[in-house]
């Protein structure tokens, strides 16, 4: 009857104190910048990174993460502050309920203002 569990198809190799290491690269040679751990393009400058990532729309999910680190250091305010540290947690979710649009909208605002002023600033070039 045949084995219902497939083998492996490479061997394990353990040291003395039974940790068990892999065999390593077997393929191509790796390239400088994956040697270094760097995988950006070395062109790039910082301000071209910059600006790449202010070009990007805002979304609903940074605007969300903005808004939680936002909300938990009002939490740890709030909780320093209050007699109550009860207070300090009910008004959590009613602080994200508020700074997450508000957050998704300024971040909306700021790239619409910078879209138009990108495109006068090319009507100027031309």
């Amino acid at each position: 009857m045949p084995q219902t569990k497939r083998r492996r198809k490479t061997k394990h190799r353990g040291n003395a104190a039974g940790i068990v290491e892999s065999r390593g690269r077997t393929g191509r040679k790796p390239t400088v910048a994956e040697k270094n751990g760097t995988t950006r393009d070395p062109k790039q400058t910082k301000a071209s990174r910059r600006e790449a990532r202010l070009d990007k729309p805002p979304t609903w999910k940074s605007a969300l993460y903005k808004s939680l680190a936002l909300a938990v250091l009002m939490v740890l305010v709030l909780a320093v502050m209050s007699k109550k540290p009860t207070d300090a947690i009910v008004a959590f979710p009613v602080v994200l309920l508020i700074y997450v649009p508000l957050s998704y909208y300024t971040d909306l605002w700021v790239y619409k203002r910078r879209q138009r002023q990108k495109a006068r600033q090319t009507q100027r070039a031309r």
